[in-house]
């Protein structure tokens, strides 16, 4: 079974014919839209492609148990999810623009 500890590995894992299949299918599935936006009641869709121009990313494919701890689930489909840029990093801790909250709010002395 692979390994995907290393950065490079991770990348090269995403970089495979096998993984992008997965991908498009995932996001299929979920019909181009963010499911954790959708539990919430609101609506995140892809971006269209608008010609002349780059398309923008607006989606990621989401693995619910990691490839770097659960490898065997790196090609299910069950584990994957799709999510906008914005709930994917909360779901990995990544906080951008805002302060972290303390653990605690005592006064500082």
């Amino acid at each position: 079974m692979a390994e995907y500890k290393t950065e490079s590995q991770k990348k090269k894992f995403y970089r495979t014919g096998e993984w992008n299949k997965l991908r498009l299918e995932a996001l299929d599935r979920d019909n181009h839209e963010c499911q954790q936006c959708k539990r919430e009641g609101k609506v995140h869709v892809d971006s269209k492609k608008v010609e002349g121009e780059r398309k923008t990313i607006e989606l990621n494919v989401h693995h619910k148990y990691e490839i770097e701890h659960y490898p065997q689930f790196a090609l299910v489909l069950d584990n994957l999810e799709t999510v906008c840029l914005n709930c994917h990093n909360k779901l990995h801790n990544r906080v951008f623009g805002e302060q972290k909250k303390k653990s605690w709010d005592d006064e500082m002395w």
